[in-house]
């Protein structure tokens, strides 16, 4: 299959909300060929909660480009590729406020579900919440701009965190059909985050997917402000 254009825009931002998971029950919910990229014998998963502005195809002016919210669901893993060993994301569902995205993304970024965001933020501090149109799905994060890491984050620092993430550019997804995993790779200009310190955070598909015992809150990470690119990946199959 061809690969489509290169995208081009702003993440104007873009909140990391992380999780610390038991790798055993996670094996009902990664494709054949992924495994969970642990640290210290955990997995992470998390929502990528991010605002993109003057989205277009590479090339074309940012004059024409597009804004909306966007929320992914994602669980760091390793697979094996014909270069070796890999890091990336499965992303098992994405969420749009954009009808736009929704249509263009199944041949780029895999299968999208259409949600209301609602976003409050100013003097540090943020609050977002996500519900999806077509399913039970929903999310929510209250957080301020912080120093440091929670102290019982599997994360020894910052920087360390902020090092997991970056190594896991490449995301799959699943294309509508479900028969493929769609591939694309986040290439952004500069690379910073600046961590949250959490007052509330709900995410459900994580809460209904897996244990209670299975799942607690890791810590967030702030992004802000910076030009990407969006490059698909060849597709992998979808073998579960």
């Amino acid at each position: 299959m061809s690969l489509l254009p290169s995208l081009r825009g702003v993440i104007d931002r873009r909140i990391l909300v992380n999780f610390r998971l038991d790798p055993e029950p996670l094996a009902d919910l990664l494709p054949d060929g992924f495994e969970p990229r642990t640290v210290d014998g955990v997995a992470i998963g998390g929502i990528c909660c991010i605002r993109l502005t003057s989205m277009r195809p590479a090339g074309f002016p940012a004059v024409c480009g597009l804004a909306s919210e966007n929320a992914a669901h994602r669980i760091g893993v390793a697979y094996e590729t014909d270069r070796g060993r890999e890091s990336g994301v499965y992303v098992p569902r994405r969420d749009t406020d954009s009808r736009l995205n929704r249509f263009v993304g199944r041949r780029t970024v895999g299968r999208q579900s259409l949600a209301e965001f609602d976003v409050a933020e100013g003097d540090g501090r943020y609050e977002l919440s996500m519900r999806s149109l077509e399913s039970d799905v929903s999310m929510h994060v209250s957080a301020t701009e912080a120093e440091t890491l929670p102290d019982d984050s599997v994360f020894e620092s910052v920087a360390e965190a902020s090092a997991y993430h970056r190594c896991g550019a490449v995301g799959y997804c699943p294309t509508p059909d479900g028969e493929e995993l769609a591939g694309v790779e986040l290439d952004t200009d500069e690379w910073g985050v600046t961590p949250l310190a959490v007052e509330s955070v709900g995410a459900s598909l994580f809460e209904t997917s897996l244990p209670d015992d299975a799942v607690a809150f890791d810590n967030a990470l702030l992004m802000e402000d910076i030009g990407h690119a969006w490059r698909p990946r060849a597709t992998r199959p979808a073998s579960a």
